[in-house]
Protein backbone atom coordinates (compact mmCIF):
# COMPACT_ATOMS: atom_id res chain seq x y z
CA UNK A 1 0.00 0.00 0.00
CA UNK A 2 2.78 2.48 0.64
CA UNK A 3 3.63 1.83 -2.96
CA UNK A 4 0.33 3.03 -3.92
CA UNK A 5 0.40 5.67 -1.52
CA UNK A 6 3.75 7.16 -3.16
CA UNK A 7 2.08 7.66 -6.31
CA UNK A 8 2.21 11.44 -7.70
CA UNK A 9 -1.11 12.16 -7.80
CA UNK A 10 -1.59 10.70 -3.86
CA UNK A 11 1.43 12.55 -2.88
CA UNK A 12 -0.39 15.77 -4.50
CA UNK A 13 -3.52 14.73 -2.95
CA UNK A 14 -1.92 13.97 0.77
CA UNK A 15 -0.40 17.82 0.40
CA UNK A 16 -3.76 19.33 -0.58
CA UNK A 17 -5.65 17.28 2.61
CA UNK A 18 -2.77 18.51 5.21
CA UNK A 19 -3.55 21.92 3.55
CA UNK A 20 -7.44 22.00 4.09
CA UNK A 21 -6.84 20.23 7.42
CA UNK A 22 -4.36 22.84 8.54
CA UNK A 23 -7.62 25.60 7.90
CA UNK A 24 -9.69 23.61 9.68
CA UNK A 25 -7.48 23.57 12.74
CA UNK A 26 -6.88 27.59 11.98
CA UNK A 27 -10.45 27.95 12.09
CA UNK A 28 -11.18 25.52 14.93
CA UNK A 29 -8.35 27.64 17.10
CA UNK A 30 -10.32 30.61 16.28
CA UNK A 31 -13.63 29.24 17.50
CA UNK A 32 -12.26 28.01 20.75
CA UNK A 33 -10.73 31.63 21.01
CA UNK A 34 -14.08 33.00 20.67
CA UNK A 35 -15.50 30.74 23.15
CA UNK A 36 -14.32 33.10 26.05
CA UNK A 37 -15.60 36.97 26.47
CA UNK A 38 -13.87 39.26 28.70
CA UNK A 39 -16.60 41.00 31.78
CA UNK A 40 -17.87 44.24 30.29
CA UNK A 41 -16.03 46.42 32.36
CA UNK A 42 -12.33 44.95 34.17
CA UNK A 43 -12.12 46.05 37.83
CA UNK A 44 -9.40 48.42 37.28
CA UNK A 45 -11.48 50.78 35.64
CA UNK A 46 -15.10 50.44 37.49
CA UNK A 47 -12.95 51.27 41.28
CA UNK A 48 -11.44 54.16 40.01
CA UNK A 49 -14.27 57.10 40.11
CA UNK A 50 -15.47 58.83 37.70
CA UNK A 51 -17.72 61.90 37.02
CA UNK A 52 -21.10 60.64 37.38
CA UNK A 53 -22.52 63.47 34.37
CA UNK A 54 -19.73 62.27 32.06
CA UNK A 55 -20.28 58.85 32.66
CA UNK A 56 -23.71 58.37 32.27
CA UNK A 57 -26.86 60.58 31.07
CA UNK A 58 -30.34 60.50 32.57
CA UNK A 59 -32.75 58.96 30.56
CA UNK A 60 -29.96 56.01 29.28
CA UNK A 61 -30.92 52.33 30.00
CA UNK A 62 -27.80 51.65 32.80
CA UNK A 63 -26.27 48.47 30.76
CA UNK A 64 -23.40 46.30 32.05
CA UNK A 65 -20.69 48.76 30.20
CA UNK A 66 -21.92 51.77 32.58
CA UNK A 67 -23.17 49.65 35.72
CA UNK A 68 -20.85 48.82 38.84
CA UNK A 69 -18.80 52.20 38.24
CA UNK A 70 -17.43 54.06 40.78
CA UNK A 71 -18.78 57.66 40.58
CA UNK A 72 -18.57 60.82 42.17
CA UNK A 73 -20.89 63.81 41.93
CA UNK A 74 -22.20 66.95 44.18
CA UNK A 75 -25.18 68.48 44.86
CA UNK A 76 -27.87 68.50 47.59
CA UNK A 77 -30.54 65.94 49.43
CA UNK A 78 -34.36 67.23 48.74
CA UNK A 79 -35.82 67.65 51.30
CA UNK A 80 -38.59 65.43 52.89
CA UNK A 81 -37.67 62.59 50.28
CA UNK A 82 -36.35 59.63 52.89
CA UNK A 83 -38.06 56.44 52.57
CA UNK A 84 -36.87 53.04 53.50
CA UNK A 85 -36.74 49.47 52.02
CA UNK A 86 -36.94 46.28 53.96
CA UNK A 87 -35.10 43.03 53.89
CA UNK A 88 -31.85 44.36 53.31
CA UNK A 89 -28.82 42.74 54.51
CA UNK A 90 -25.98 44.02 56.41
CA UNK A 91 -23.56 42.20 58.23
CA UNK A 92 -25.48 39.23 58.00
CA UNK A 93 -27.96 41.25 60.11
CA UNK A 94 -31.70 41.85 58.18
CA UNK A 95 -32.51 45.60 58.13
CA UNK A 96 -33.97 48.47 56.20
CA UNK A 97 -32.21 50.77 53.34
CA UNK A 98 -32.70 54.52 53.57
CA UNK A 99 -33.05 56.25 50.14
CA UNK A 100 -32.96 59.64 49.32
CA UNK A 101 -33.65 61.88 46.19
CA UNK A 102 -30.18 64.06 45.39
CA UNK A 103 -30.13 66.81 43.04
CA UNK A 104 -27.23 66.44 41.51
CA UNK A 105 -25.20 69.33 39.86
CA UNK A 106 -24.75 69.74 36.57
CA UNK A 107 -27.65 67.15 35.38
CA UNK A 108 -28.80 68.15 32.04
CA UNK A 109 -32.47 68.66 32.90
CA UNK A 110 -31.76 68.83 36.42
CA UNK A 111 -32.71 65.39 37.17
CA UNK A 112 -32.34 63.55 40.71
CA UNK A 113 -31.01 60.07 41.29
CA UNK A 114 -31.51 58.06 44.11
CA UNK A 115 -28.90 57.09 46.73
CA UNK A 116 -28.80 54.74 49.83
CA UNK A 117 -27.68 56.57 52.48
CA UNK A 118 -27.10 53.59 54.63
CA UNK A 119 -28.60 50.95 56.38
CA UNK A 120 -30.37 50.66 59.64
CA UNK A 121 -31.68 47.67 61.87
CA UNK A 122 -35.24 48.87 62.76
CA UNK A 123 -38.01 50.30 60.36
CA UNK A 124 -37.89 53.90 62.47
CA UNK A 125 -38.43 57.05 60.19
CA UNK A 126 -34.67 58.03 59.57
CA UNK A 127 -32.90 61.31 60.28
CA UNK A 128 -33.27 63.78 57.32
CA UNK A 129 -30.46 64.07 55.07
CA UNK A 130 -27.47 66.81 55.26
CA UNK A 131 -27.92 70.27 54.34
CA UNK A 132 -25.94 72.03 51.92
CA UNK A 133 -24.26 70.99 48.89
CA UNK A 134 -21.94 67.45 49.09
CA UNK A 135 -20.23 65.59 47.46
CA UNK A 136 -20.78 61.97 46.85
CA UNK A 137 -18.49 58.99 46.20
CA UNK A 138 -20.70 55.32 45.50
CA UNK A 139 -21.20 52.59 43.29
CA UNK A 140 -23.83 52.98 40.48
CA UNK A 141 -26.27 50.51 40.36
CA UNK A 142 -28.72 49.04 38.22
CA UNK A 143 -32.54 49.51 39.19
CA UNK A 144 -35.02 47.10 40.54
CA UNK A 145 -37.71 45.90 38.98
CA UNK A 146 -41.13 47.24 41.45
CA UNK A 147 -42.74 44.69 43.61
CA UNK A 148 -46.18 44.14 42.30
CA UNK A 149 -49.18 44.43 44.31
CA UNK A 150 -47.39 46.28 46.72
CA UNK A 151 -49.25 47.51 49.92
CA UNK A 152 -49.29 50.91 50.10
CA UNK A 153 -50.29 51.23 53.46
CA UNK A 154 -46.82 49.89 54.60
CA UNK A 155 -44.27 53.08 55.20
CA UNK A 156 -41.54 51.04 53.00
CA UNK A 157 -41.00 49.93 49.82
CA UNK A 158 -39.91 46.29 48.55
CA UNK A 159 -37.47 47.40 46.06
CA UNK A 160 -35.08 50.49 44.74
CA UNK A 161 -37.04 51.34 41.30
CA UNK A 162 -36.39 53.99 39.36
CA UNK A 163 -39.91 54.31 37.65
CA UNK A 164 -41.76 53.86 41.09
CA UNK A 165 -39.68 56.33 43.16
CA UNK A 166 -40.02 59.05 40.47
CA UNK A 167 -43.63 58.42 40.20
CA UNK A 168 -43.88 58.51 44.15
CA UNK A 169 -41.55 61.48 44.54
CA UNK A 170 -42.46 63.20 40.58
CA UNK A 171 -38.98 64.03 40.03
CA UNK A 172 -37.43 62.94 37.02
CA UNK A 173 -34.39 60.32 38.02
CA UNK A 174 -31.76 58.97 36.67
CA UNK A 175 -32.44 55.03 35.61
CA UNK A 176 -30.35 53.13 38.69
CA UNK A 177 -28.95 54.60 41.91
CA UNK A 178 -25.77 54.75 43.89
CA UNK A 179 -24.45 52.93 47.07
CA UNK A 180 -22.70 55.53 49.37
CA UNK A 181 -19.47 54.76 50.31
CA UNK A 182 -18.19 58.29 50.74
CA UNK A 183 -20.12 61.36 52.07
CA UNK A 184 -18.31 65.06 52.30
CA UNK A 185 -19.17 68.66 52.61
CA UNK A 186 -16.99 71.57 52.87
CA UNK A 187 -15.89 70.92 56.39
CA UNK A 188 -14.63 67.11 55.57
CA UNK A 189 -16.28 64.08 55.47
CA UNK A 190 -20.04 63.92 57.29
CA UNK A 191 -21.82 61.13 58.64
CA UNK A 192 -25.02 60.24 58.83
CA UNK A 193 -26.21 59.88 62.10
CA UNK A 194 -28.04 56.12 62.62
CA UNK A 195 -26.87 54.93 59.13
CA UNK A 196 -24.11 52.79 58.03
CA UNK A 197 -22.81 52.91 55.07
CA UNK A 198 -23.34 50.38 52.61
CA UNK A 199 -20.11 49.39 50.89
CA UNK A 200 -21.02 47.78 47.68
CA UNK A 201 -18.07 45.32 46.71
CA UNK A 202 -16.65 45.12 43.20
CA UNK A 203 -18.52 43.11 41.00
CA UNK A 204 -17.52 39.65 39.48
CA UNK A 205 -15.39 39.65 36.67
CA UNK A 206 -15.60 36.17 35.71
CA UNK A 207 -15.32 35.47 31.73
CA UNK A 208 -18.36 33.68 30.09
CA UNK A 209 -18.05 30.98 27.97
CA UNK A 210 -20.29 30.39 24.82
CA UNK A 211 -20.53 26.53 24.70
CA UNK A 212 -21.37 27.06 20.80
CA UNK A 213 -18.56 28.47 19.54
CA UNK A 214 -16.82 25.58 21.82
CA UNK A 215 -19.49 22.78 19.90
CA UNK A 216 -18.23 24.22 16.18
CA UNK A 217 -14.28 24.16 17.20
CA UNK A 218 -14.66 20.54 17.80
CA UNK A 219 -16.75 20.28 14.81
CA UNK A 220 -13.74 22.03 13.02
CA UNK A 221 -10.90 19.37 14.30
CA UNK A 222 -13.69 16.39 13.16
CA UNK A 223 -13.26 17.62 9.50
CA UNK A 224 -9.63 18.39 9.80
CA UNK A 225 -9.74 14.32 10.43
CA UNK A 226 -12.17 13.66 8.15
CA UNK A 227 -9.56 15.04 4.97
CA UNK A 228 -7.15 12.65 6.09
CA UNK A 229 -9.27 10.20 6.48
CA UNK A 230 -10.68 10.29 3.16
CA UNK A 231 -7.24 10.34 1.47
CA UNK A 232 -6.44 7.47 3.66
CA UNK A 233 -9.77 5.98 2.05
CA UNK A 234 -9.05 6.90 -1.82
CA UNK A 235 -5.55 5.53 -1.41
CA UNK A 236 -6.75 2.21 -0.25
CA UNK A 237 -8.95 2.07 -2.53
CA UNK A 238 -6.53 2.52 -5.11
CA UNK A 239 -4.65 -0.32 -3.73
CA UNK A 240 -7.71 -2.42 -3.57
CA UNK A 241 -8.59 -1.92 -7.16
CA UNK A 242 -4.18 -3.05 -8.28
CA UNK A 243 -5.01 -6.20 -6.15
CA UNK A 244 -8.32 -6.73 -7.70
CA UNK A 245 -6.71 -5.68 -11.26
CA UNK A 246 -3.54 -7.89 -10.92
CA UNK A 247 -5.90 -10.82 -9.37
CA UNK A 248 -8.04 -10.89 -12.61
CA UNK A 249 -5.49 -11.01 -14.75
CA UNK A 250 -3.82 -13.97 -13.34
CA UNK A 251 -7.46 -15.72 -13.13
CA UNK A 252 -7.86 -15.16 -17.20
CA UNK A 253 -4.02 -16.15 -17.59
CA UNK A 254 -4.80 -19.59 -16.12
CA UNK A 255 -8.15 -19.73 -17.96
CA UNK A 256 -6.28 -19.13 -21.18
CA UNK A 257 -3.98 -21.76 -20.18
CA UNK A 258 -6.53 -24.31 -19.50
CA UNK A 259 -8.11 -23.56 -22.97
CA UNK A 260 -5.45 -23.46 -25.15
CA UNK A 261 -4.97 -27.04 -26.91
CA UNK A 262 -1.33 -27.17 -28.08
CA UNK A 263 -0.06 -25.82 -24.42
CA UNK A 264 -2.51 -28.81 -23.23
CA UNK A 265 -0.65 -31.68 -25.57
Amino acid sequence: MLKTALKPKWIAALLGALLISTGFVLLSGWQFGSSTTEPPVKAEKTEVAVPLTEHFMPGDELLGIKADQIVEFEGQFIPDTEVIVENRVHEEQLGFWVLSAFAVDGAPDAEAITVVRGWQAEANPPAEAPDGTVNITGRLIPPEGPVLKRDVREPYFDSVSSAELSNYWDLPLYSGFVAIHELSNEAGPATEQGLELIHVGMPEQEAQINWLNVFYGIEWVVFAGFAVFLWYRLVRDDYQRELDEVAQAAADAHRNADSDPQQNS
